[in-house]
């Protein structure tokens, strides 16, 4: 009976062999026993890489193949296997044959040898060997040839991580377009802006808006321009930078081939590779973006549930769309849920930031082996944003609608358009108008026309919406000046 148990096994099972000794892979697998032991040696998550950073480091090995070969240093039959093989990769397949927890082995030599083995299997499938069996196509020799795991893992980083982030740049300008188009059309309504919470000067709901638009359009400027700085590729430095078992010409012929595989405009190799590889400050830089970006949403994402707050006693000068109950005991009740999300995507991207940072630092000599993680989490907070983003303003920003009623409402009874008479009354004068308002309970309006201060055609002048919310002041000429000093006459203490 064991005997035959065993038999059962071989069938399913085939024998590999590395430094440290024999193992038994699924006969089935792509991956080799490198991969086997990384993988049981790393189980912390469970998470899997992303499918762009899979792709990533195909090209890669996809491109030092193509120059390899260019330089006469890997056979054509070989390389083309190789070759192949890569692109199987790059459109999607054999992706579930990258079985290495995320968190493993520093600088990810795992990963780099799990995508060895399995392009090397493949290869060696395509030239009519078995799976396992190494002499037509060798995962160090071959797959790995020209390169260490120290400068394919970061370069495929960049890669993987300008392939994910033109779809966040595209999310954070839809939502600048919303924001704007909104800004249009709640230009004419007037409100009471806030300042420490409390009632403070008049502002057009447009102008909100444009400043969130604003903020936005700044976050896709700061952004993009760390994107720019991946664009400086290490590629070619293999174990410390300074490119041993590298042919001189191979640094600027991978970065092509890689440029045209990724088609990615615009890669160059890094000026120092040693700097490119001990450094991970263009990635916490692209990282800090993300931060700020976060930040920002959140703020706006807060503005949005406070304004629609209520609907009968909060502030609800905006209504945002409903889109599913939001209560399992109170019926009707409906909550700001697209904010809410938003909210909770931003604090995951702050928290991934620090790991980030923390990371960063960590990097010690010439090699900084914390690439693993700093990867995960970019690439994390790339993919959460850009689908966040996306539903906030497709489902949040798209749906909102101003009352201008109680927008007005505010305007009028707000004590901080007392500020709008300092030029004309004086700050202390102003003053007594703003306490009368907020003692009697009547608008400022109100207040200043039955004090006499002004007739109720003077306060409408006065108190037009569209002039109390921008610049106003003027030179005034000697007629003007003495008729209001003839206006100080009539003024009665409120």
């Amino acid at each position: 009976m064991k005997v035959k148990k065993k038999r059962a096994l071989a069938k399913k099972t085939r024998i590999e062999k590395d430094t440290l000794g024999k193992r038994a892979v699924p006969s089935d697998a792509y991956y080799g026993v490198q991969t086997l032991r990384a993988k049981h040696n790393f189980s912390a998550s469970g998470i899997l890489p992303k499918s762009e950073f899979i792709m990533a480091t195909a090209m890669v090995k996809r491109a030092a193949a193509e120059v390899n070969m260019a330089l006469g240093l890997l056979a054509a039959k070989k390389a083309r296997a190789i070759m192949k093989a890569a692109d199987e990769v790059i459109g999607g397949h054999l992706h579930e044959q990258f079985i290495v927890d995320v968190y493993q082995a520093g600088a990810g030599t795992s990963h780099n040898m799990n995508a060895n083995e399995v392009i090397a299997n493949r290869a060696n499938e395509i030239l009519g060997a078995r799976k396992g069996e190494y002499r037509l196509v060798h995962p160090n020799d071959h797959v790995n040839m020209a390169q260490s795991t120290n400068d394919t893992f970061p370069t495929a980083m960049r890669i993987a991580a300008l392939h994910a982030s033109g779809g966040l740049s595209s999310s954070l300008k839809g939502l600048e377009r919303e924001l704007r188009g909104k800004a249009r059309r709640f230009d004419r309504i007037i409100k009471s802006a806030r300042t420490h919470l409390q009632d403070a000067v008049p502002i057009r709901l447009g102008q909100d808006f444009t400043s969130y638009a604003t903020s936005v359009r700044k976050c896709t400027e700061r952004f993009e321009a760390a994107r720019k700085a991946l664009k400086s590729l290490g590629i070619g430095g293999t174990a410390a930078g300074t490119g041993l078992n590298t042919d001189p010409r191979y640094r600027p012929m991978v970065v092509r081939a890689l440029s045209r595989v990724s088609g990615i405009k615009g890669l160059k190799p890094a000026p120092d590779t040693v700097e490119g590889m001990n450094s991970m400050a263009d990635f916490t830089a692209l990282s800090g973006t993300l931060r700020d970006t976060s930040l920002e949403l959140i703020r706006i994402a807060n503005d949005f549930r406070l304004l629609s707050s209520g609907p009968r006693t909060g502030l609800k000068e905006i209504t945002l769309p409903p889109v599913q109950p939001g209560s399992s005991i109170m019926p009707g009740k409906v909550n700001p849920v697209m904010a809410e999300m938003m909210n909770m995507v931003s604090f995951q991207v702050v928290g991934n930031d620090l790991a980030v940072a923390m990371a960063s630092q960590a990097g010690q000599f010439e090699l900084n082996v914390m690439g693993p993680v700093i990867n995960y989490n970019i690439l994390q907070s790339i993919g959460i944003l850009t689908k966040g983003i996306r539903l906030f303003t497709d489902r949040c920003v798209k749906g909102i609608e101003a009352d201008r009623k109680r927008c007005r409402d505010y305007f009028e009874s707000s004590v901080g358009l007392a500020t709008v008479l300092n030029p004309i009354i004086g700050y202390e004068k102003a003053a007594l108008v703003a306490k009368a308002s907020e003692r009697t309970g009547k608008t400022i309006r109100e207040v200043l026309v039955e004090s006499g201060v002004f007739t109720p055609t003077e306060a409408e002048e006065l108190l037009k919406p569209m002039r109390v919310t921008g610049p106003q002041l003027r030179k005034k000429s000697g007629k003007r000046k003495k008729r209001g000093e003839r206006g100080k006459k009539r003024e009665k203490r409120p």
